[in-house]
């Protein structure tokens, strides 16, 4: 009887060391703790990440369907800049891993200053074509007439405050390079809490503040994460992690700068990829009507919750590639990988059964419409059904990424999702007339095929020679 209660209490202290951030070495001992500690944080963080955006479709389903089908609208052009911010954040994990792995914090602080130098830059691009043609973005998406008139404020919004979605990831990234991954789980917990609080009083009114409507989620949400990207630079510069910035290091390293965007440029491509299927897929589900459209977007919005914890586990597999990696261990590199690729399909197995089992009662919670419900149920166990394959795809491909190998996911991702995601969406639901189904198929069949051929890639190891 006294080894489980040594185990779970031995357990609990992993648990409580893994969210206080208290500083570990990952090159060294048990994997399996080291896939613990770092996941739980990195778990927690997506979790809260998942949180924000069911929260944020719960309170505008009781808007409209049609607030609610232009975040889809909305969220499918964001995904555009989740790309870049992903991509870039890719590097800066694998690169900020590296320099921490060869105990040369001094070039893992110079490498976070380049990134949100060139994360600023993109993010003020991106600002003026979000603010000056939001009416021009939903209407190029398949946005109806009053869909727009009701939702440009949101994209507008959104869109134009970019520069907060860009750094909250990309120093983020930098945490969980440097091992730090509890700092990015607290930046995410202050984000998204006050987002939680903030989106009924912009979205409804409250006091002296008006009712935005779905325009009020937009704001809520910019307020919570640009309070959040305030709090990263103050943890960054007064040195509470494990990367410290200071005055000195706020120069344009040539070199660093060039070695960012070089790591980067596949992990850019591959999102911009991935994200460009999924807003023609958007595009598709468009010529169903708004009813589909709000059912599909709930439904997305509820996978997020359990994709996000299963990429916090693949952001830990990247971490202890990245650092193992700069220590000279490629071994436990590829130990840490299956490891955590195990763990990573056991949860969604159990996901995927619930799911599957209870998909019509999920959606319900968030909508009464019968024709919504119906349409996010078909979705929600489609998809659910290849959850194990999604699992291992995740975390291998993040693998290569922690190793700084970005580009072999990239040519992955553009032969799944060009070459036969789209076509066979496109022939599936309009050509052949299957509807919705079609690409609901076309979804689960290329993160199928995409596990697979990561899988055998990554047994070929040329990954472990990639120096970055």
């Amino acid at each position: 009887m006294s080894k489980p209660t040594i185990s779970i209490t031995k357990l609990f202290n992993y648990f409580k060391q893994a969210v206080s951030g208290k500083e570990q070495e990952f090159t060294s001992g048990s994997i399996r703790k080291a896939v613990f500690m770092l996941s739980i944080p990195m778990i927690l963080e997506m979790l809260m990440e998942s949180i924000f955006a069911v929260v944020d479709i719960f309170y505008v389903s009781k808007v409209s369907v049609n607030a609610v089908a232009t975040i889809g609208l909305t969220e499918s052009v964001i995904t555009l800049v989740y790309a870049i911010a992903i991509g870039l954040s890719m590097a800066a994990t694998a690169i900020v891993a590296r320099r921490i792995g060869e105990k040369d914090k001094e070039g893992a602080s110079q490498a976070a200053v380049q990134v949100i130098f060139l994360g600023v830059l993109v993010a003020a691009i991106i600002s003026v074509f979000g603010i000056l043609f939001p009416k021009e973005i939903l209407a190029l998406m398949g946005g109806e007439p009053d869909l727009i008139a009701e939702g440009y404020g949101y994209t507008q919004i959104l869109l134009g405050g970019n520069v907060t979605i860009m750094l909250l990831f990309l120093i983020n990234a930098i945490f969980r390079g440097a091992g730090d991954a509890s700092m990015a789980m607290w930046t995410l917990i202050l984000s998204n809490g006050l987002n939680i609080i903030l989106d009924p009083m912009f979205i409804f009114g409250f006091g002296p503040i008006p009712a935005y409507g779905v325009e009020g989620a937009a704001i809520a949400t910019t307020i919570g994460r640009g309070s959040a990207v305030l709090f990263q630079l103050i943890v960054l510069f007064y040195g509470w992690s494990r990367i410290k910035i200071r005055f000195k290091d706020l120069v344009l390293r040539i070199t660093v700068m060039i070695n960012l965007i070089r790591v980067s440029l596949g992990g850019i491509g591959q999102f911009l990829i991935g994200t460009s299927s999924w807003v023609f897929l958007m595009r598709i589900m468009s010529e169903f009507g708004s009813e589909v459209l709000a059912g599909y977007t709930i439904a997305i919005r509820v996978m997020m919750f359990t994709f996000m914890p299963a990429w916090g586990m693949s952001n830990a597999a990247a971490t202890l590639v990245g650092q193992n990696l700069g220590a000279k261990q490629p071994k436990r590199a590829e130990q840490s990988v299956w490891k955590t690729g195990q763990y990573c399909a056991y949860f969604m197995a159990i996901v995927s059964v619930a799911y599957l089992v209870f998909a019509p009662q999920i959606i319900s919670w968030f909508t009464q419409e019968s024709n919504v419900v119906e349409n996010g149920s078909l979705c929600l166990r489609v998809v659910a059904a290849g959850y194990i394959f999604y699992a291992y795809g995740m975390v291998v491909i993040n693998s290569f990424n922690g190793a700084g190998d970005t580009m072999t996911p990239t040519v992955i991702n553009f032969v799944c999702f060009w070459l036969f995601q789209l076509p066979f969406a496109y022939l599936m639901a309009i050509t052949l007339d299957y509807g919705p189904v079609g690409v609901f198929l076309a979804i689960v069949l290329a993160e199928v095929l995409i596990a697979i051929i990561a899988i055998i890639w990554f047994k070929k190891g040329h990954w472990k020679l990639k120096q970055v």
